[in-house]
């Protein structure tokens, strides 16, 4: 195994630990693990790093990011607000936990820092951690056979629904079906990362207005 392959296989599977230590300290965050992400992604692919993520030049345009993104961001919270919650909680018996969202309602100043956050640490952080790295990094390990894309879409799918445990069972069920879709898109689109963060960040935008108004 010459130099470079040895650095492909194991920087990937030292970052990922280290994502591990950090969770299991309690000093986890996701922007932090994004940028070692990043920085893993600089260390292999050096000027590259960027499209080895999924930053498509290409596809990063109005149309897309201004009007289908949001398009598709607002479908997808339809879906999660009037089919998604009340079928996962009628399951479970146990509503979404949003207690941690309730200072927010009616409290616009606080809520637009709380946008600007979620664009960060959501949007683009949990899009760069899941479909751009994690994603990517499967599919560079274990191929791109039918059977891996399954595996690779409902494991993410369950460690993404596991990171949103703060909203209880339902909460991480529901979260974890929102990241199953959101692996889907990234795949149909050919791994367009920019298109993601942007659909990523409308559906959380809608369900700021929401929990402004007290609808969620």
């Amino acid at each position: 195994m010459n130099k470079t392959s040895l650095k492909t296989k194991i920087t990937p599977i030292v970052t990922i630990i280290l994502c591990c230590l950090l969770y299991l300290s309690g000093y986890y965050k996701m922007i932090i693990a994004a940028l070692l992400m990043v920085i893993a992604s600089a260390v292999v692919h050096k000027k590259d790093l960027f499209k080895s993520l999924g930053f498509q030049r290409e596809k990063f345009n109005i149309k897309n990011l201004l009007i289908i993104a949001p398009i598709f961001g607002a479908a997808i919270y339809l879906f999660y607000y009037y089919i998604l919650v009340p079928s996962v909680t009628y399951l479970t018996g146990e509503p979404i936990d949003f207690s941690v969202f309730k200072p927010y309602k009616g409290d616009l100043p606080a809520t637009l820092n709380l946008l600007a956050l979620i664009w960060a640490s959501a949007a683009f952080a949990e899009e760069i951690v899941f479909r751009g790295y994690l994603m990517r990094q499967f599919t560079k390990f274990f191929g791109s056979s039918n059977i891996s894309l399954v595996i690779n879409i409902l494991l993410f799918g369950f460690i993404f629904g596991w990171v949103h445990a703060y909203q209880g069972i339902s909460g991480q069920i529901v979260s974890g079906i929102t990241g199953m879709l959101l692996a889907i898109i990234f795949h149909l689109r050919k791994n367009d990362l920019w298109f993601n963060i942007a659909v990523h960040g409308f559906i959380d935008t809608i369900a700021l207005i929401f929990i402004y108004y007290g609808w969620l």
